[in-house]
């Protein structure tokens, strides 16, 4: 199996800055992608920020400029560097593996805790 571990999230003063980090551990054959994705209350579970393990990455609108997705393939980790942040960018933050782990035939999506970000007015 695959586990993914977040961390970093916390309570900011809008204009902050954060940074998620997130490691993943386990019986890992092959990562495909891995993201940030998150959720504020009474909404849906939107994408922030996707990176292939090539590099590419793609970003939500509302974050492009301020954030930033990274990627340590030796170690499994992805990171989420997070500027100029708003208000309406609280919610609690997923890590997102896209993957296969050893002994499946098939990726499968992995997930995360979550960590909360805050972010006071």
């Amino acid at each position: 199996q695959v586990q993914l571990v977040e961390s970093g999230g916390g309570l900011v003063q809008a204009g902050g800055s954060l940074r998620l980090s997130c490691a993943a551990s386990g019986s890992i054959f092959r990562i495909n992608n891995m993201g940030w994705y998150r959720q504020a209350p009474g909404n849906q579970r939107e994408l922030v920020a996707g990176i292939t393990w090539a590099g590419k990455t793609n970003y939500a609108d509302s974050v492009k400029g301020r954030f930033a997705i990274s990627r340590d393939n030796a170690k499994n980790t992805v990171y989420l560097q997070m500027i100029s942040l708003k208000p309406e960018d609280t919610a609690v933050y997923y890590c997102n593996l896209e993957g296969r782990a050893s002994g499946d035939l098939w990726s499968k999506s992995y997930w995360g805790q979550g960590t909360q970000v805050t972010v006071s007015s």
